[in-house]
């Protein structure tokens, strides 16, 4: 980057408004899984969560203002004292820390869910920043809905929250409903009528219910947004949030268009969005852009053969730049030690040796069944030594068979305890009979919502990743596992699922 570009802010909302992504839902060591490596990443703001929403979201906001250093940690809350305390307390360990308020402004929000004339959601809004303002200098205000609201009202509110003692101004496209030259004319309507507009960081939020949020939010940098907030993968509400991965990697790809650059280590995207999509359940589309499978493939003979000639031909980026190396080096069960840990460096992840004695064993004992190990493999290896949540329950043995249509499952469950439990049961398939054993093994008899299996790497003999997303007393949970044994892989995911259910259900019980 040259000094004479100018900075953008990267602010990342994965933690708050990508959690809110339905089946996204994260644990707190989860959570701060993702902070630590979005700290690695570059981020210059770590959303972390809505501390008002929940004692569980106080809990990881809490955690991870007190554990990740780096980025500005930040917090979500509206514009009343309770919520602004409550995010302050959470927030009182951070090395930095800021509190973000809002308050809807547009007609419809005014009239159908605030029920408030300008006049107060004006006052409400100074109000709130100013209460924020006793508790931390780093305060950011969003109006809600911004890209409907009247632009002269939306000027007044920019305007008085500056005076009230705003440092950064947010301006979302909360429902994802802008276009992009509508949208920098707003910008450039805010710079031209705002007084005091050069004491606040401009800041942009888009949703992508259009398909918009990326290009939206780059039209606001070239109208002077100094600030864009995103999410890894692009999770979030509905349609989801502008994708971090794409916005950041469009900077520096067009960096003379834009004349601007971001701190991003560009090279960590690739490992980071796989953590997220792991731990989320939430998979990659291969044609996703930047991190997709096909991102950098070419199969077409024309393009081949440019390629070959030279890779500016059909690559308007390097997959190193993102983090994605450039060979798929398969490995195989004579693979050692070193062959490993490099491949593991090259798909851009840090492992502690006990981290890598971990991936190694589980790599020597998958090269056992499987005769190639590809990249999938290797990531889904790493991931889950890096995670792995521990519960109440493991899996000693499984054992299944089916015939026709039907199916028979036996058991063995560990407790923590020391308790062995052995249940058999049937069902329509393996699948169903070995989730009905586990219910009959554990007393817990979640509503199974939904299943999804794919593939991770190449072969007959691939992995397959089994999501479980199930309901439990009037929460959602998810549950995900590895094995080239569907079955298996599905068994533990929903075994996974009883111990997340268990363990929420305890700490319930404690608090």
């Amino acid at each position: 980057m040259t000094s004479t570009l100018d900075r953008v802010m990267i602010f990342d909302t994965t933690l708050r408004d990508g959690e809110q992504s339905p089946g996204c839902s994260m644990t707190q060591p989860e959570k701060l899984r993702v902070a630590k490596a979005l700290a690695e990443l570059g981020v210059d703001i770590i959303e972390a969560g809505f501390p008002a929403a929940s004692q569980g979201d106080w809990e990881a906001v809490n955690a991870v203002a007190r554990e990740v250093q780096g980025p500005i940690i930040c917090g979500l809350a509206r514009c009343s004292r309770d919520d602004i305390e409550l995010a302050a307390k959470a927030l009182r360990d951070a090395e930095r820390r800021r509190i973000h308020v809002f308050l809807a402004t547009s007609a419809i929000h005014r009239e159908h869910k605030l029920n408030m004339a300008k006049e107060e959601i004006l006052r409400r809004a100074v109000e709130g920043v100013k209460i924020a303002r006793e508790h931390c200098e780093d305060i950011e205000f969003s109006p809600e809905d911004a890209s409907r609201t009247e632009l002269d009202f939306l000027a007044q509110v920019v305007e008085a929250v500056i005076d009230a003692g705003a440092t950064t101004v947010n301006i979302p496209d909360t429902v994802g409903y802008t276009v992009p030259h509508e949208f920098a004319e707003l910008f450039r309507y805010l710079t031209k009528n705002v007084r005091n507009i050069d004491k606040a960081r401009l800041s942009v939020h888009c949703h992508d219910d259009l398909g918009m949020a990326v290009a939206n939010s780059l039209m606001a940098v070239v109208a002077g947004a100094r600030q864009v907030e995103c999410t890894i993968n692009g999770i979030g509400e509905r349609a989801g949030n502008c994708s971090l991965e794409e916005v950041v990697m469009a900077l520096r790809t067009r960096e003379t268009f834009f004349n601007a650059a971001t701190g991003i280590q560009s090279q960590r995207l690739y490992p980071v969005s796989r953590l997220v999509s792991s731990i989320t359940g939430m998979p990659i589309p291969r044609n996703k852009a930047i991190v997709g499978e096909n991102a950098f493939a070419h199969e077409s003979g024309i393009h081949q053969h440019g390629m070959l000639k030279h890779a500016s031909t059909y690559e308007i980026m390097r997959p190193q730049d993102v983090g994605l190396a450039r060979s798929n080096l398969v490995l195989g069960k004579h693979s050692g030690r070193h062959a490993l840990r490099e491949r593991i460096k090259e798909l851009g992840f840090e492992l502690d040796e006990a981290e890598f004695e971990r991936v190694f064993i589980d790599f020597k004992a998958l090269a056992d069944i499987k005769k190639e190990l590809f990249d999938g493999d290797i990531e889904a290896l790493v991931l889950r030594a890096e995670g792995g949540e521990a519960g109440p329950w493991t899996l000693g043995s499984l054992r299944t068979s089916s015939s026709a249509a039907r199916g028979q499952a036996t058991v063995s469950l560990q407790h923590a305890d020391g308790t062995v439990v052995e249940r058999s049961a049937a069902g329509d398939g393996p699948v169903d009979a070995a989730f009905k054993a586990i219910e009959s093994a554990t007393g817990v008899t979640p509503s199974l919502q939904k299943f999804e299996l794919r593939s991770l790497s190449e072969g007959e003999d691939a992995q397959g990743e089994a999501v479980v997303y199930v309901n439990f007393a009037d929460r959602s949970y998810r549950g995900a596992s590895v094995s080239t044994d569907i079955v298996e892989s599905a068994t533990r995911a929903f075994l996974e699922v009883i111990n997340r259910i268990e363990t929420s259900q305890s700490a319930k019980e404690h608090a």
